[in-house]
């Protein structure tokens, strides 16, 4: 094998593991378009091999459904669905449990890092302003997220590669992944009350304004009428869910409310920058037989991916090194095929919640936690989701054993 490559291919995924170059500042994204443009400058691979690289498709149905996802943040959904549950006069338990369903539900279907940076700041404050102690909903928020994305191929950016990559059907994950993801869901709020018995209140605290979007009924109406019978293409339509993806974000640019730049402005650009990079650093590392030799390494080691239960327990431990969208994509050219396609979209999202950078939406919260004066570090955050991850990890593969 090329040394050039081998060398790229390990120092980008090792930058995955270290959340970027250290010394400089230059994160996960940034590392691995490094590597993609060393690569291609240095005749790793051709021009027309990183092209062929791309996976267009998964890279459509991620821009389309983030461009529905801004319609909605624009038109002020998320901060007036989350005001509508906050406010109400409810036990703290009862609270917990509305945000845990909501975050799950909105997660499903509009992705965990884009509900995680939305909804965050708002529920801080409205925590903070009820004299709420913000840690528990916030943790919840973060975890019910993951939980719920895993329900739906659409839910987050690595269940889209896996459904694009393995072709998978829509309503048969949906059947298969709704079952443990909703248990999930039930066993975070119980694990959370359990932990945070006479702990929900605290003393009166700084609360600073946070700047939301104003409530637009039509322009969120208009973005849930498309949202909805965008899924419902996904469910029953025979058309490939790019182009239906694609079409939606299409009707929403047609406006004459919001600029489309404002639109596209929360478009999550580096981590579509960070699909292209390391489809093409995959590729170049592929195509030198490396992928092959991995193969060659694992069986002689006694491990093999075509195993459901190795399958499932490597993707788990990979999501936590260096994240789940790569994790995947080192992953996928050795899993056997589409039939495994369940196993690793459960195992790489369940696995988020272990520790705060096992996902982005953890790491999303704690930081905009972190904005508002709100602590939330690795132990508080351990205490929730270290027991949550084992028992979703072992209720999904448990699942999956009893429908296999």
């Amino acid at each position: 094998m090329n040394a050039l490559i081998i060398a790229i291919y390990v120092c980008v995924y090792l930058s995955m593991l270290l959340g970027g170059i250290p010394g400089l500042k230059v994160d996960r994204t940034g590392a691995a378009l490094l590597g993609a443009l060393i690569l291609l400058a240095a005749k790793g691979l051709t021009e027309q091999e990183a092209l062929e690289s791309i996976d267009v498709p998964t890279l459509a149905l991620l821009f389309g459904m983030m461009v529905i996802s801004a319609q909605l943040r624009l038109g002020g959904f998320y901060g007036h669905i989350t005001n509508r549950i906050v406010m109400h006069d409810l036990s703290p338990p009862l609270l917990l449990a509305s945000v845990t369903g909501f975050a799950g539900a909105l997660s499903a279907f509009l992705t965990n890092d884009v509900v995680c940076l939305a909804v965050t700041p708002i529920l801080s404050q409205l925590c903070l302003r009820k004299k709420l102690n913000p840690i528990p909903f916030l943790i919840a928020l973060a975890c019910a997220a993951n939980i719920g994305s895993a329900a739906t191929l659409i839910g987050n950016p690595q269940n889209i590669l896996i459904g694009e990559s393995l072709n998978l059907s829509f309503n048969g994950y949906l059947l298969t992944a709704f079952p443990p993801c909703l248990l999930g869901l039930i066993i975070l709020w119980a694990v959370i009350v359990y932990q945070y018995q006479g702990q929900w209140y605290i003393e009166s605290a700084a609360v600073s304004e946070e700047v939301e979007n104003p409530f637009n009924s039509w322009q969120t109406g208009k973005g849930l009428v498309v949202l909805i019978l965008l899924v419902l293409g996904f469910m029953l339509a025979p058309w490939p869910r790019e182009l239906l993806a694609l079409g939606a974000a299409g009707i929403l640019l047609f406006s004459r409310t919001f600029y489309s730049r404002n639109v596209m402005g929360l478009v999550d650009w580096p981590l579509l920058v960070l699909f292209i990079s390391l489809f093409i650093v995959n590729q170049a590392f592929q195509l030198a037989g490396g992928m092959e030799w991995m193969m060659a390494r694992s069986h002689a080691a006694g491990i093999s991916l075509e195993n459901p239960a190795t399958l499932f327990l490597s993707t788990a431990i990979l999501s936590n090194l260096v994240s789940n969208v790569p994790a995947i994509m080192l992953l996928l050219p050795l899993s056997p095929g589409a039939e495994m396609g369940p196993v690793l979209a459960l195992s790489s999202t369940l696995a988020g919640n272990f520790i705060i950078v096992g996902s982005v939406a953890n790491i999303i919260v704690v930081e905009s936690a972190r904005l508002a004066g709100i602590k939330i570090d690795f132990k508080t955050h351990a205490r929730v989701g270290v027991p949550v991850t084992i028992i979703t990890l072992a209720v999904a593969w448990i699942w999956l054993r009893m429908i296999g």
